[in-house]
């Protein structure tokens, strides 16, 4: 769940500051009054090939062990790219708002698929998507726009353009609609390019919070959005898709390492009308303090360092007795499966990718989905678990993302 980035070697970072070029002029984009969804658009960066090849030739020497899938990546590099942030309208709670992210258009005349990415947790409105812009893994992300695809990072509500509200975490019919209606804008910004067009392919992938976020926009995009959009391909690492499942294995330990996970679930559900008390789930201090926690301006580390890693210092003991029988506990409970993905018989090439060594979101979460693919009716053919030998949580970001772009561009080459 937590997007935490590896550090690069040195040298990697140097190759960015002396390759990246940006734009400083914030060019806007003048908006009709007719559109639906989007409302205006601002230009942040500009990348030219040439400065992408050398950022991927770069990051070969930071990851040898990714040089299969850099190299691949490397060979589709065919334009420069034009990063922006996107301001789009959406509804939560049956009120209209304004919502953000970043969209990265190829700068050569084309038709081109949408590649959407949702990013893993984070509590910092610094460092959403779109504000957070030099950010190394979205930079990689974004030039990626260079090898024939639109690239979509939406910021998620309480973010960017909404940090005036709290975020629903992993609420799954606000993060659902609010990529959907991000995708949609992009469409409607992309109607007035005249060099630019979207052939309604879109492939889809994420990581942790991200994973979780793929695999529901993946079941809604094939169940109710089948009109809007070709999904082609389905690709996430690490998504805590059964919440339940997380729940029981996290209240089998001893020790959990990140607790801001638990209050961030607490914190969102509760603004959301959740009548369980956290006061009869988790212990004090921390149940007072959770509601403080998460107003964007703590990282995780911090919020961790202010609650604990024991479970039975953080979680009260009628909790970790009673969570299944006790009916004070039901509307957690409650929250927690409505928001789980279920597998579904599906017919969508999908690739799910988790660390052997992760303790975060742990690899038997994503083993038992991709088995509940399976016993859905899906072909083993088509649904594919990969697993990622000797990583943790925070290792398996890059190798995870690099595999599943490395894959959408040979399953992009096919379909063309």
């Amino acid at each position: 769940m937590r997007n935490t980035l590896n550090r690069f070697p040195l040298y990697f970072f140097i190759s960015l500051l002396i390759f990246v070029s940006c734009d400083n002029g914030m060019e806007d984009v003048e908006v009709p009054n007719d559109f639906d969804y989007y409302v205006e658009s601002e230009l942040i960066t500009m990348y030219s090939e040439a400065v992408i090849n050398a950022t991927i030739t770069a990051a070969m020497l930071a990851y040898p062990d990714q040089a299969d899938a850099l190299e691949t990546i490397k060979g589709y590099i065919q334009n420069g790219v034009k990063v922006y942030k996107i301001t789009y309208k959406t509804e939560f709670q049956d009120e209209e708002l304004n919502a953000s992210g970043i969209v990265c258009l190829p700068d050569e005349a084309g038709s081109y698929p949408i590649l959407s990415y949702q990013n893993g947790t984070n509590t910092l409105h610094s460092a959403a998507p779109s504000v957070d812009t030099n950010n190394t893994l979205f930079k990689i992300l974004q030039m990626m726009g260079s090898t024939g695809f639109v690239i979509t990072i939406p910021d998620y509500l309480g973010f960017g353009a909404s940090d005036n509200m709290f975020h629903p975490y992993l609420h799954k019919e606000s993060t659902v609609q609010t990529v959907m209606d991000m995708l949609r804008a992009v469409e409607e910004m992309v109607e007035k390019d005249e060099t630019l067009e979207l052939d309604q392919d879109i492939y889809i992938t994420g990581y942790s919070q991200g994973g979780w976020a793929t695999m529901a926009l993946q079941e809604a995009l094939e169940n109710q959005y089948s009109s809007e959009f070709n999904l082609q391909a389905s690709s996430w690492g690490a998504g805590p898709c059964d919440l339940t499942a997380m729940n029981e294995y996290i209240l089998g330990l001893s020790e959990y390492p990140m607790p801001y996970f638990l209050g961030y679930i607490f914190n969102s559900y509760t603004e959301l009308g959740m009548t369980t008390a956290i006061e009869d789930v988790v212990k004090e201090p921390y149940a007072g303090l959770i509601p403080t926690l998460y107003d964007g301006t703590n990282s995780g580390d911090e919020i961790n360092s202010q609650l604990t890693t024991s479970i039975t210092d953080f979680l009260t003991a009628d909790y970790l007795s009673n969570w299944t029988s006790d009916s004070k506990f039901e509307d957690l409970n409650n929250r927690l499966e409505e928001n789980s993905v279920e597998a579904w018989k599906t017919s969508t090439p999908t690739m799910i990718l988790a660390g052997t060594e992760d303790d975060f979101v742990p690899p038997v979460i994503s083993s038992n989905i991709y088995v509940d693919f399976i016993t859905a009716g899906s072909s083993t053919d088509v649904v594919k678990m990969v697993p990622l030998a000797g990583l943790d949580h925070s290792g398996a970001i890059i190798p995870s993302g690099l595999a599943s772009i490395k894959w959408f561009i040979e399953l992009k080459g096919e379909v063309q």
